[in-house]
């Protein structure tokens, strides 16, 4: 059996993922990364986006994350979210009714609401997780 990448999946709510998997492809703010195991030792920060964990060459699972960190050490990957939800059991209408919401929200305050910024972080959310679901 070849070795394996030893990853998890933290958020403040909970662990989403932690086990043995061949690949993990992340949203970097740099740039989209690969991690295989024995990569080399970095951290770096994440963007809103899908993080796909394979199994050969077949995706087993497809997780969105809300911005955080990605630490990798010899002992593997683990990624520290903000937010994170697993994309094969998020229903899209939920996801589309909570955007609908918070742009009525957002509306509602104006440009100089007290909060503009959270709210509008919150639909640029949204619609990145919605996007992610129907792609």
């Amino acid at each position: 059996m070849a070795d394996k990448l030893h990853f998890s999946l933290v958020s403040p709510a909970k662990e989403l993922f932690s086990g043995e998997v061949d690949h993990v492809i992340a949203p970097g703010t740099e740039g989209e990364f690969g991690v295989l195991v024995n990569h080399a030792p970095f951290m770096t920060t994440l963007k809103n986006g899908v993080v796909r964990v394979l199994d050969g060459d077949t995706t087993k699972m497809r997780l969105f994350v809300r911005g955080g960190f990605a630490d990798i050490t010899p002992a593997g990957l683990t990624i520290l979210a903000e937010e994170a939800v697993d994309l094969g059991s998020t229903d899209v209408a939920k996801v589309t009714e909570d955007l609908e919401a918070a742009k009525a929200k957002l509306l509602e305050q104006g440009k100089d609401g007290p909060h503009v910024s959270a709210l509008q972080a919150q639909v640029d959310y949204l619609s990145d997780l919605k996007a992610a679901l129907v792609n």
